[in-house]
């Protein structure tokens, strides 16, 4: 016996939320590395060649 659609979306409800709370962890985790790695020294040394080769790129 098959499950009529309604059903069936009956009981996946939660799965939507679940899966944006998996999402937004995943984000938060990675925007902390990121945080952490653009404030250390390497970081902002790795942000300064950058910023100085686009720079030379555009010609200023």
């Amino acid at each position: 016996m098959t499950k009529s659609p309604v059903a069936r979306l009956r009981n996946e409800r939660g799965v939507t939320t679940a899966e944006y709370a998996v999402v937004t962890a995943a984000g938060c985790g990675f925007a902390s590395v990121l945080i952490k790695l653009l404030t250390s020294d390497w970081g902002q040394e790795l942000l300064k060649t950058l910023f100085s080769i686009l720079m030379r790129v555009v010609g200023l």
